[in-house]
């Protein structure tokens, strides 16, 4: 089973998976805005890489955010057109969940604090600790605010088990109030939502409940708002 992975969350990252080789072909741009105009030559350099057509691919995962409105939409597009014009399924995981499961794969046992950049001075975080080998339980979040109240949180800290690792690019733009980790991955790999998608599948074939819808994870209300209706000049 080939895993055609895209992630938006921050800059673009793209993956090709097979269950039984694993990753087959990595690339990535790190513009955060440019999303429009790279993604699309990413996942053809991912093929190419890969030695592979489009009709390789048996299914698509994609990151679900929590990210920015534009790029986050770019990536669940580029996605869900990809999937169509096959018709293969598609499958959405929080890319919050994804760094999660990086850092549980180097510090396995512990409880990790991902936070990624929500702009306006603000992080986006959730908690987690490992479920199996491919996938993560949330504790608490995923939620947005600024990084010194989260800190202070202590219903966050209360579900800590074990030792915390503090990881995501949030974390370095806020190391004075929530140092990361040293050593703790800060970027979303994508071939890593293949692993997660695939171990949810088998528990929902075994009858539970799990997430995978691709509704976009905003956090937040959108900037721009209808207009109020005018008032009747009297």
């Amino acid at each position: 089973m080939r895993t055609l992975c895209i992630d938006t969350s921050a800059g673009s990252a793209v993956a090709l998976h097979d269950d039984d080789a694993g990753v087959l072909a990595r690339a990535r741009s790190a513009d955060h805005r440019g999303h429009a105009e790279r993604l699309s030559a990413l996942v053809a350099e991912v093929l190419q890489t890969a030695g592979l057509s489009a009709s390789a691919v048996d299914r698509v995962a994609v990151g679900t955010g929590p990210a920015p409105y534009t790029g986050l939409r770019v990536g669940l597009v580029t996605a869900l057109t990809f999937a169509r014009a096959r018709g293969i399924p598609v499958h959405g995981v929080s890319s919050l969940d994804v760094l999660a499961r990086q850092v549980l794969d180097v510090r396995p046992g512990s409880t990790v604090l991902v936070l990624g950049d929500a702009r306006r001075k603000e992080v986006y975080s959730a908690r987690y600790r490992a479920l199996g080998d491919d996938d993560v339980e949330v504790l608490s979040g995923p939620r947005v605010g600024p990084a010194a109240e989260l800190a202070e949180d202590p219903l966050d800290a209360a579900v800590d088990e074990g030792p915390v690792v503090v990881a995501g690019p949030g974390a370095l733009l806020y190391a004075d109030v929530l140092p990361p980790t040293p050593g703790a991955p800060d970027e979303v790999d994508a071939a890593v939502l293949a692993r997660v998608v695939r171990a949810r599948l088998a528990r929902a074939e075994a009858g539970e409940e799990v997430a995978l819808g691709t509704e976009p994870l905003y956090l937040r209300r959108p900037d721009v708002t209808p207009a109020a209706a005018r008032k009747r000049a009297s």
